[in-house]
């Protein structure tokens, strides 16, 4: 048996088996006591610590005492509700060893959840049942956020309009100081944005094609229906622009305010509205607004390769991190991978975070960054997230991120050998559209495995950060037996459940069930393989009810997809946009079946740079027409491709109930296609922490 492994299991049998902590902490206890006990003792002169912080500083000092110590070192925490002051920061003198890892646990039997927000308390209803509430901090400036939980649900603010969206009704060419930097203004139409909310918090949501910019009020033109923002988008591109037909709306408008669930926040008084709903008692109702960005923070020293390594964190919950817009206003090209997470590593090493929830978050849950190896997400649960689930390695620098250029290519800061598995990543985007379940940059040896990533409005799984055929520090990732499904809802376009880009040599994408990917214009794919895509084994995958395709290369290089099973696209089956005087991919040994109108094959395949056979193609009885309306016969003799490929039946159990497997003596078979286990995909175990968590109102396309 491996080490590592062995020494994992006896780190979980003792902290499982009712084994003494070193130190415990309780919502009830006091950091000025030795925490070394459960419970408070009867004269309350002693008993568990308060804080998380102060049991880390607990930590640094048994390590002191003990500096040979070859057992865990472990912290329990009561259940309860910890209001975190500030965030926690651990640095390698926070460190275990691999023979005395520090444990981070829930107490036996108990739900702690330690909470970047702070309970409201005080409220009054007004006349009109609205409840109200002055907040002096916020008054102060020393505070604001844009979220807020009412009994564990997510409330939104006012917008206009009040469902759907608003539409550009003219482009406008950047000002004159914005023409370098990116796109800052449009014309709208009329009353859709008013004169008073220049200089405001009205926030400005622009949705472009696959991304959003967040966007303040400086100035508007009321005679010429034009809006000027303090900020601009990021670049001047086309696919950032801001042009007619676009869809916007306007949030964070006091005079919305109205229907139930909704709240606004008046930062010059402090004084908060929330307009509750019917089943909400001001008595009885928990609420919560975020006050810290982050929890935890994994801090290594990179120049002096010590790393923060060997903790563990077992059931415990992170909740309720805050996001401001800054006064400029924010955008970001791709994936909002630019964001901040509730728990940050960088030069963090066999860090564990195990059966742990993340909810209530304004970015991303989780983000390991630079120097970070070895770590582990299993059994976690990221749930409602105002970003999205996983960040992976690290992007382009802020000024070249489309260059794909890696912050640092020093081997001591590359990212590898992190797995995701066993999670729930679901319901994000929900202040930043364009953020994705599973994001991986520069970084290698990623495994990402059972996982359910669900409900999102952009891409389920994005593999790689190079646009085109440059070195890629992204290679030997895998993605595989993920449940992945309703992705991009109609919101964005150009997405798609696994999308990849680069060269990416090892990669694998492999028996995940991909399904429910809707895109509001182009591109609601199952697999995507954009710009330069290198390398990558896609197989038994399967793949349906999507909008534009099972699968679409944009372009690559010897990409093999072989063994999936693309079904019901609702436009075409199968894409390939660009062609190139090189091998793009192998298609072979899958099964492609539809009953919609919409043709086989989409785009561009007037030359032969790609290798089709061995396929079974079914569309519902009806006929199956290749490009330059061939028939199956025509296209092998005239373009050498399906030499194998058959127009027959693959006999589904029952595809109208979208029962894939094959029955006996399937053609697919006989062509060498190899059935696996269709239902081998997502979370393995229920959810725990947040099984009883109430719905996820949507913030998009209502």
């Amino acid at each position: 048996m491996p080490e590592k492994l062995l020494l994992f299991i006896c780190v979980v049998a003792l902290t499982r088996t009712g084994a003494g902590a070193d130190f415990y902490v309780s919502p009830a206890g006091h950091d000025a006591w030795s925490g070394v006990v459960a419970e408070n003792t009867p004269d309350r002169k002693d008993g568990p610590f308060r804080s998380l912080e102060r049991a880390r500083l607990a930590v640094r000092e048994l390590k002191s005492r003990e500096p040979r110590r070859a057992r865990p070192i472990v912290v329990q925490l009561r259940g309860g509700l910890y209001e975190m002051v500030e965030t926690v920061v651990f640095t390698p003198d926070d460190s275990g060893t691999e023979q005395a890892p520090v444990v981070y646990e829930a107490f036996a039997g108990e739900r702690p959840l330690l909470s970047g927000g702070r309970r409201l308390q005080g409220w009054r209803a007004d006349s009109a049942g609205r409840w109200r509430l002055t907040l002096e901090e916020v008054k102060r400036g020393a505070w604001s956020f844009s979220q807020l939980f009412v009994d564990g649900q997510r409330r939104y603010r006012p917008k206009r309009p009040a469902s759907g969206w608003y539409r550009v009704a003219g482009e406008l060419p950047p000002s004159e100081a914005a023409k370098q930097k990116g796109h800052d203004r449009f014309r709208f139409g009329d009353q859709d944005i008013r004169p008073e909310w220049a200089r405001s918090d009205v926030e400005v949501l622009a949705v472009h094609i696959w991304s959003a910019s967040r966007l303040r009020v400086a100035s508007v033109d009321a005679k010429e229906n034009a809006v000027s923002f303090t900020g601009t988008t990021r670049g001047l591109d086309a696919w950032v622009a801001f042009k007619s037909g676009y869809r916007y709306r306007v949030e964070n408008v006091k005079e919305a305010l109205g229907a139930p669930g909704e709240w606004y926040l008046e930062r010059s008084t402090g004084e908060l509205i929330y307009v509750p709903r019917p089943e909400e008692s001001v008595e009885r109702a928990e609420v919560i607004a975020p006050r810290l960005e982050r929890l935890l923070v994994f801090e290594g020293a990179l120049p002096a390769k010590r790393w923060v390594e060997h903790l563990t964190f077992r059931g415990l919950t992170f909740a309720h991190t805050n996001w401001i817009a800054p006064p400029e206003g924010v955008s970001f090209p791709q994936a909002e991978a630019h964001l901040s997470a509730a728990i940050e590593g960088v030069g963090a090493r066999d860090v564990v975070f195990e059966s742990c929830a993340v909810l209530h978050t304004g970015a991303y849950a989780v983000a390991l960054g630079a120097g970070c190896r070895e770590d582990r997400l299993e059994l976690c649960e990221l749930v409602d997230l105002g970003g999205g689930g996983v960040k992976i390695g690290q992007a382009g620098g802020a000024a070249s991120w489309n260059t794909g250029q890696p912050r640092s290519d020093e081997p001591d800061s590359h990212v590898s050998h992190i797995l995701v598995r066993d999670c729930t990543i679901a319901s994000g985007g929900r202040l930043h559209v364009a953020a994705v379940g599973v994001w991986i940059g520069h970084a290698s040896h990623i495994v990402i495995d059972h996982n359910d990533i669900d409900d999102f409005y952009y891409t389920g799984v994005s593999v790689g950060w190079v646009w085109g055929y440059s070195e890629s520090l992204a290679h030997h990732n895998e993605i595989a037996h993920n449940h992945i499904r309703r992705i991009g809802q109609g919101v964005l376009s150009d997405m798609a459940g696994v999308y990849t880009l680069g060269v990416s040599p090892g990669t694998t994408v492999h028996h995940n069930r991909i399904h429910e990917v809707d895109a509001f214009d182009y591109g609601g794919w199952g697999l995507y393989t954009d710009e330069g895509s290198s390398g990558i084994v896609l197989e038994k995958n399967l793949v349906h009810d999507v909008k534009t395709g099972g699968f679409h290369q944009h372009y690559g290089r010897e990409n093999v997809v072989k063994n999936n099973i693309f079904a019901f696209s609702r436009q075409h089956q199968i894409q390939r946009s660009r062609a190139e005087p090189h091998l793009s991919f192998t298609f072979e040994r899958n099964i492609v079946y539809w009953d919609g109108d919409g043709p086989l094959l989409g785009s561009v395949w007037d030359d032969n740079q790609f290798r089709l056979d061995g396929i079974v193609y079914w569309h519902a009885g009806k006929p199956v027409t290749f490009p330059g309306g061939l028939d199956l016969r025509a296209w092998q003799e005239n373009r050498g491709q399906d030499r194998r490929s058959l127009v027959v039946d693959p006999l589904f159990v029952d595809a109208d109930r979208r029962d894939f497997r094959l029955r006996q003596g399937s053609p697919a078979v006989q062509l060498g296609f190899e059935p696996w286990d269709l239902n081998d995909v997502g979370r393995r175990s229920s959810l725990v922490l947040t099984a009883s968590l109430p719905p996820v109102p949507r913030s998009f396309g209502e």
